[in-house]
């Protein structure tokens, strides 16, 4: 705790003689360790703290300055100790600035009234008209923002939310800014009403105004050259750069928005990615990357996105204003300048190519491909699954997490199989049997939410969704039984019970975090009773529930398991397990040679063009193998093999196992 004293008028005298001057010098208090030597060319006024200056700042090129103050004008701040400020074209009014900070060359730093730095600011993703807005506010989660966005139909639980972040707004409301500990802003223009936490670097920036850089030293925030921001919050360990304009934007934490992206009424969540575009009234749920002039238009909900070169959405259909509205689900993709006019509701992992313009509806078909052909959808179900692309997304994608601050915001799973898309892939084999038995088996065209599905895509449908369903039941029950010892088919039923009536019924996906409905419906009712009444104590709820998931997902599929079984746990044989284990098996197997299969395209002749671009074949073989390796090299080519193998010996030793035990 710094104690202060008033300056001796030897000081005072001192500070005059190096050109310094204030209103009134008895309102000016300093750090009992204070050397006026540091001060310089500066005017005070108001009351203002300074700490001591005994350590030097050192910058790109190794630069020193010593801590002190020079050239600056300072109104009504408290200085840490060992701070730089130089070269202030204006002034800095209304701060507390923290220790070891570097502030220098910058025109205006100010708190021009009561200020909650961005928080309670009005967001309207989804709808660009409105009608969708979130309050924005320091610890906003995803799942939180999701409820705000999609439940406002459920008017005492809006209320009670806006509400929660109002008086999250009034805690914290200050007439005083805040710049923590260790920070360095630098050779920035105006800068009204803007918190920034401990580590955070803001260097460049043209203006930012109304906002919070909510950093600390796990996982820092830096902004750079040419940013403009107005009404924001940054969360930690996020990045701002190279010309990029927010406006009423939450940016969760760990995103990069650079390159002269621009984004408008539009959330943010952990591990966004955007440059060289634009995102207007979006809900950019985790993972979201859009690169390469693509676009995120307007009023569409997203996860796990990724966009391809040029590719956009737009809602310029309507008559009554802009009302429509589009959600892609977790895990698609969209190729070089393809199209999708909303509404539309896109499956998970679905493949999306070219432009989509008659609204499809294929939230119950994941992982397929949307293709267009002659302005028209086709639709080929679960042809997704079999590509290696997809198993790939999969792995980076924990790999691909940033996230170093240890209080996360975001819950997620990343699981590719998860009861939210198997009970999609049994909602799909419904559907596509349907459409079958309707229209009859020697149809050569289905017809399914105004796309378009050729026959043989449907019965290859069917068969890779079925596969896709034993893979995580046998995945499931193996990972249940695994390294557990049993005697008796009654030791397995014991162990096949689940821990948890939690789980049975529909998933839902919110906002990353995989949880069963009913479980987010109790958390809805206890906010609507005022049970949760903190923003804190909501997120511990979802963070509490993604530590539960495999818990709740074995309930889940153990119910299955008795759905397709037609029994109970009771009542379930060896030659039960034994049966379920070898479909897994199976299912595994298939569905990996087939992944081989398609990685060996990426290794074709065709793929090999543009290769040695002046040589005869062989050197066009070796150009391309230099770059990509060869075939059986593959990193994802040997896990695949090792895949096959890991999977069919762990099979093999739950069947022996088995075999072995007494009825």
């Amino acid at each position: 705790m710094n104690t202060y004293r008033h300056l001796t008028n030897q000081e005072i005298e001192q500070l005059c003689q190096q050109q310094c001057s204030a209103e009134d010098w008895n309102k000016i208090e300093v750090h009992e360790k204070f050397d006026p030597q540091y001060v310089t060319n500066s005017h005070f006024s108001g009351t203002v703290k300074i700490g001591y200056f005994e350590k030097y700042h050192t910058q790109e090129g190794n630069i020193s300055r010593h801590s002190g103050i020079h050239l600056a004008t300072i109104h009504n701040c408290t200085i840490g100790n060992n701070t730089y400020i130089g070269r202030i074209g204006n002034y800095i009014a209304n701060y507390n600035i923290g220790d070891d900070t570097f502030i220098e060359n910058v025109d205006m730093l100010v708190v021009t009234g009561k200020s909650t730095f961005g928080n309670g600011v009005l967001v309207s993703p989804i709808n660009e008209g409105g009608g969708r807005e979130v309050p924005i506010c320091d610890n906003l989660s995803a799942h939180f923002a999701y409820i705000m966005t999609l439940y406002r139909h459920r008017t005492q639980l809006i209320d009670r939310l806006k509400n929660i972040v109002d008086r999250y707004c009034e805690k914290i409301a200050s007439e005083t800014g805040f710049i923590g500990k260790n920070v360095i802003i630098r050779n920035c223009g105006c800068i009204k009403n803007i918190k920034f936490g401990d580590y955070a670097t803001v260097k460049g920036c043209l203006t930012l105004q109304n906002g919070s850089i909510n950093s600390n030293i796990h996982a820092p925030v830096q902004l750079g050259v040419g940013v403009i921001a107005k009404d924001f919050i940054i969360s930690s360990g996020s990045e701002i750069t190279d010309g990029a304009m927010i406006d009423k934007c939450f940016v969760g934490q760990a995103c990069q928005i650079g390159k002269q992206y621009s984004a408008t009424d539009t959330l943010f969540f952990c591990n966004c990615q955007g440059f060289h575009g634009e995102a207007a009234s979006v809900f950019a749920g985790p993972f979201t990357v859009t690169h390469h002039k693509s676009s995120l238009l307007i009023a569409g909900m997203f996860s796990f996105l990724n966009a391809g070169s040029g590719s956009n959405q737009s809602n310029h259909m309507y008559k009554l204003g802009p009302i429509h509205q589009g959600v892609v689900e977790r895990g698609s993709k969209t190729t070089s300048d393809s199209y999708i006019l909303w509404p539309a509701k896109i499956g998970a992992f679905t493949l999306i190519m070219g432009r989509h313009t008659t609204h499809p509806d294929t939230t119950n078909l994941p992982f397929s491909y949307l293709i267009e052909n002659n302005s028209e959808t086709y639709l080929v179900p679960a042809s997704n699954l079999r590509s290696v692309g997809t198993i790939r997304d999969a792995q980076k994608w924990p790999k691909r997490d940033k996230r170093t601050d240890p209080n996360r915001l975001d819950q997620i799973n990343f699981n590719l199989l998860s009861p939210y898309t198997i009970q999609k892939m049994f909602a799909g084999v419904d559907i596509l049997k349907n459409l079958q038995k309707i229209a009859g088996e020697e149809c050569s065209n289905y017809y399914y939410q105004n796309t378009r599905i050729k026959a043989s895509s449907l019965k290859k449908g069917i068969t890779v969704y079925e596969m896709g369903i034993w893979k995580f039941i046998g995945n499931s029950i193996i990972k249940r039984l695994e390294e557990t010892p049993f005697k008796s088919i009654q030791e397995i039923r014991n162990r096949l019970q689940p821990d948890t009536s939690i789980g049975t019924g529909d998933w839902i996906d919110v906002a990353g975090l995989i949880l069963p409905i009913s479980v987010g419906k109790e958390v809805l009712q206890k906010i609507e009773s005022g049970e949760y009444n903190d923003i804190d104590t909501i997120n511990k709820q979802f963070s509490e529930i993604h530590r539960n998931y495999y818990t709740y997902e074995w309930t889940w599929a153990i119910d299955k398991i008795q759905l397709m079984l037609n029994k109970k746990i009771a009542e379930i044989t060896i030659q039960d397990i034994l049966s379920i284990v070898n479909k897994w098996k199976e299912s595994v197997i298939t569905l990996d040679k087939i992944l081989y299969e398609d990685a060996k395209k990426e290794f074709t002749l065709t793929t090999q063009t543009g290769f040695g671009a002046d040589g005869d074949e062989i050197q066009k073989q070796k150009d391309f193998e230099s770059v990509r390796g060869q075939f059986e090299q593959n990193p994802f080519v040997i896990e695949v093999q090792n895949h096959i193998q890991r999977k069919e010996a762990l099979g093999n030793e739950l069947i022996n196992r088995i075999k072995n035990i007494t009825y």
